[in-house]
C-alpha cells in the first residue's frame, strides 16, 4: 500500500459548487476510484493566511500497478463527465510538476 496526498487551490467564484458537488459524488465516480485499488480518499479545505481555499487529498493505493489504474480511471466516461464538472473549480499550483494537475505532496510521517 502507498499513501499519496495532493494539493490544489479552489476558484473562489467556484468554492460552493465544488462543495455541491462532493456532497452527492456520483455512484458510478465511487465504483470507478474503488475498482482502481483506491481506498481511504479523503479531501479536505481549509483557506491559509493568502486568503485562498486549498484542497488537500489523501488516499491509499493498494494496487499493483499505478499508472495503469490511473489510465483505466481516466478512460471511464463517468469520471471524464465528473472532472468536466470538478476541474472548472480548480486552480492547479504553479510549481506542480508538468504531469499534475494536482500538486503532489511528500509524506513526512505516518503513524499506523
Amino acid at each position: 500500500m502507498k499513501r499519496y496526498g495532493s494539493v490544489i487551490a479552489v476558484r473562489p467564484e467556484k468554492l460552493d459548487e465544488y462543495i455541491r458537488l462532493h456532497a452527492a459524488v456520483w455512484p458510478d465516480v465511487l465504483k470507478m476510484i474503488k475498482e482502481c485499488d483506491i481506498r481511504n480518499y479523503s479531501i479536505f479545505l481549509r483557506r491559509l493566511p493568502d486568503n485562498r481555499h486549498y484542497l488537500f487529498s489523501y488516499f491509499e493505493y493498494l494496487g499493483n500497478d499505478f499508472d495503469a489504474d490511473m489510465a483505466k480511471m481516466a478512460a471511464d466516461p463517468a469520471t471524464q463527465k465528473w472532472w468536466e464538472l470538478c476541474k472548472p473549480c480548480h486552480e492547479p499550483l504553479a510549481d506542480r510538476a508538468a504531469h499534475e494537475w494536482w500538486a503532489g505532496m511528500a509524506e513526512v510521517f505516518h503513524l499506523e
